[in-house]
C-alpha cells in the first residue's frame, strides 16, 4: 500500500485535544532523537514531520491523516533528559490520556535506536503500552550505521528482550537506505 496523501490535521498540545477518530490509528513512539520524524518523513516520502538533530524537537501529539483515512500520530520522545520535570510530567500526562482514550488506536510503532540495547525508558513504555493492551511492532532505527553482524546481533538481543512482552515483530529500518519500508508500510496500511 502506498501513501498517495497526508496532510497534517492538529498538533494537540494538552489532553484530550484531538481530532474526531478515524478507521484506523497508528501511534508512533520513541526515545528522543531516535528518528520517529525522519520514519514519517520518509512514509509519507517528503518533509512534512520536523526534525532537528537535537532531542526533543516534538512536543505535542502531531495527527498526520493519511490516505484520508488513517491517523500516523506523532508522539513526543521520551527520556529527554534536558526538558524540565514540568514538561516531562506535561508529556507524559498528554501521552496517558491519548493512550486511555483512542479507542480506535489499532497499533503503537515503537522505534529503537538498532546502535544500543534497549534503555530504561523503553521498558517503561512496553509497560504502558502492556497496561493499555495495545498491539505493538518495534522499528529498530538507524540501521545503515551497522555491519550486516553487528545488525544481526543487536537484531537477536531485541528478540531475546521482547520475549517478554509476546515476541512482537521486530522490523530493522533505515531511511537513508530504505530497507525495511516496504514491510513496514504492509503493516501500518494493511
Amino acid at each position: 500500500m502506498l501513501i498517495k496523501k497526508v496532510e497534517l490535521v492538529k498538533t494537540a498540545f494538552k489532553p484530550g485535544d484531538y481530532p474526531e477518530p478515524v478507521k484506523r490509528e497508528v501511534a508512533f513512539a520513541g526515545r528522543s532523537n531516535v528518528g520517529k520524524s525522519t520514519l514519517l518523513n520518509t512514509l509519507f516520502q517528503r518533509k512534512l514531520a520536523h526534525t532537528s538533530s537535537k532531542p526533543g524537537k516534538t512536543r505535542s501529539i502531531n495527527f498526520y491523516l493519511v490516505n484520508s483515512k488513517y491517523y500516523f500520530v506523532d508522539l513526543p520522545g521520551y527520556g529527554f533528559a534536558s526538558a524540565s520535570k514540568q514538561e516531562l510530567a506535561r508529556w507524559k500526562e498528554l501521552i496517558e490520556d491519548y493512550f486511555s482514550t483512542r479507542d480506535n488506536l489499532n497499533l503503537v510503532t515503537i522505534l529503537m535506536d538498532s546502535r544500543h540495547p534497549m534503555q530504561k525508558n523503553d521498558y517503561k513504555m512496553l509497560e504502558w503500552i502492556k497496561d493499555y493492551s495495545i498491539p505493538f511492532i518495534v522499528v529498530l532505527t538507524k540501521t545503515d550505521k551497522l555491519s550486516g553482524n553487528e545488525l544481526k546481533k543487536m537484531i537477536q538481543i531485541y528478540e531475546k528482550e521482547l520475549k517478554l512482552w509476546g515476541s512482537p515483530p521486530i522490523i530493522p529500518f533505515s531511511a537513508k537506505t530504505r530497507r525495511g519500508l516496504n514491510e513496514l508500510l504492509k503493516i501500518l496500511i494493511p
